[in-house]
């Protein structure tokens, strides 16, 4: 496999504070916007993020670092599977102040360690290759509404 991590950034017109709130409720990426349940990240915790389209996730919570760091394990190729060492992968997201905007960088790791075929690997790869850019965008429009 030429690819076992994927590496995306993008700048936000929000507070660091303001991008903590959404980044910081486990599965964010992968939940519909109306199955947002508000949950903040807590060391070691499983929380289910739900998808009308993409099914049942659940994600660990393995490290938080308010509000600079968060890292999250989920089995992307494995839906509705617990995450664990063999079938899911390592999401890591940092946050850097840039004066009245807030840089968010993901990494997604751990591809190479995926139970099952090279196939499987590949297509876990390209999948959440071209859904990281969705996902970055949909979050940077929400961030950036006006809070009611």
């Amino acid at each position: 496999m030429s690819e076992n991590r994927i590496e995306r950034e993008i700048t936000i017109e929000a507070s660091q504070e303001r991008v903590w709130s959404l980044v910081s409720e486990p599965g964010f990426w992968v939940t519909d916007e109306v199955n947002l349940t508000g949950a903040t990240a807590k060391e070691g915790e499983v929380n289910v993020a739900r998808s009308a389209e993409w099914g049942d996730y659940p994600v660990r919570v393995e490290k938080v670092e308010p509000p600079t760091y968060l890292a999250y394990r989920w089995a992307s190729a494995f839906p509705g599977q617990e995450p664990h060492a063999d079938n899911s992968t390592l999401v890591e997201f940092t946050l850097i102040p840039e004066g009245d905007k807030t840089r968010l960088r993901v990494v997604e790791s751990g591809f190479e360690a995926l139970a099952g075929s090279e196939e499987l690997r590949s297509r876990a790869v390209k999948d959440n290759t071209g859904g990281w850019p969705q996902v970055l965008d949909a979050l940077k429009k929400r961030v950036e509404q006006p809070s009611a």
